[in-house]
């Protein structure tokens, strides 16, 4: 399907003044000479009109047709010379992170955090055509990014996100409720949120259960990955010999991130090591596809020069004509 269109119409309108242009140049060469009396015209009925003489007004017409050219080319016209008809996956999507210092411990290379963030990255990375925003929270929650198209702002921020710039804490109720409330008015008939946290809920103000209840009314998907191996893990400490290790026990409530899944009809998944995160996210990734119809123009071509150069052509051909062949001697 071809269509064109024009940056700056206006300029079209101009087109009217060339009517009256043609008429003043017609009328003008009808009374270019002067009228002489004669006794008797009929020695030259028979005498027939020579070619330059048919031919003489080309130039004045050439110089209209550049106007014309000149014109269309300041409208600035471009074609879309194509129509695509196309089918493609998208959905908005909230990422819970949790940012609370035991994110640091190293039973995940090179911490739970930082693990948790390039395999977040590479998700997002996956999914071109999805507004995807960020929620970070600990013992409180903060929009780290609204939900965007941009994935090169939201990539950015969160490389710059980290442990210890929140109060201390696992808030999962606040977090999840904040993400709700960044996707609850979106238009997407496909909304989900992907919750990541480590421990239990010991802070905030609001219940998880309850904000998974919220989650549902707006047709919000909550999936939930509990991080950290079973047991202990390994979690860095800053001495005055350096830094050393201590053992902490990891304390997820598999309980309630799987009632919040199950309520909002997702699923709670659990990830001991990087591997299985990477995995976590291609799942929670094949499940959330929304189709959604679009017509895509291609090789959309500004045309502008084009007529440009025709206008020059022709005001060169018509200067020519004008003082060679076409040349008046009056």
């Amino acid at each position: 399907m071809n269509s064109i269109s024009f940056s700056y119409p206006v300029f079209l309108w101009a087109l009217i003044a060339v009517i009256p242009l043609m008429i003043f140049l017609l009328r003008k060469d009808k009374h270019r000479f002067a009228p002489i009396k004669y006794s008797n015209l009929e020695q030259l009925q028979n005498s027939a009109r020579t070619w330059r003489v048919r031919f003489r007004n080309v130039p004045d017409y050439l110089r209209i047709v550049a106007v014309i050219l000149l014109m269309i080319a300041a409208a600035r016209p471009h074609f879309s010379l194509s129509k695509d008809d196309k089918s493609i996956e998208a959905i908005d999507i909230i990422m819970a992170l949790d940012v609370s210092p035991s994110m640091l411990a190293e039973d995940f290379k090179p911490n739970r955090l930082e693990s948790a963030k390039r395999v977040a990255a590479e998700f997002i990375g996956n999914r071109k055509n999805d507004e995807i925003g960020l929620v970070i929270f600990s013992g409180e929650a903060f929009t780290q990014c609204p939900p965007t198209i941009d994935h090169n702002v939201l990539l950015e921020l969160l490389k710059q996100t980290k442990s210890g710039d929140l109060q201390d804490g696992t808030a999962i109720g606040d977090g999840l409720t904040t993400a709700i409330n960044r996707i609850k008015d979106s238009k997407a008939k496909s909304k989900a949120i992907i919750l990541i946290t480590d421990g239990d809920n010991n802070a905030g103000q609001i219940d998880p259960l309850q904000a998974a209840s919220f989650a549902k009314q707006f047709g919000i998907r909550v999936y939930t990955i509990g991080v950290g191996k079973i047991g202990q893990a390994p979690f860095p400490v800053q001495t005055p010999f350096g830094k050393q290790y201590q053992q902490i026990d990891v304390k997820i409530d598999e309980g309630l991130l799987t009632s919040i899944a199950q309520t909002t009809g997702a699923k709670y998944f659990r990830s001991t090591k990087n591997s299985s995160l990477e995995e976590i996210f291609k799942e929670i990734d094949s499940m959330e596809k929304s189709i959604i119809n679009l017509s895509v123009y291609n090789q959309k071509k500004d045309v502008g020069h084009e007529f440009a150069l025709a206008a020059l052509i022709v005001l060169i051909v018509e200067v020519l004509l004008k003082y060679t062949i076409l040349k008046r001697n009056y």
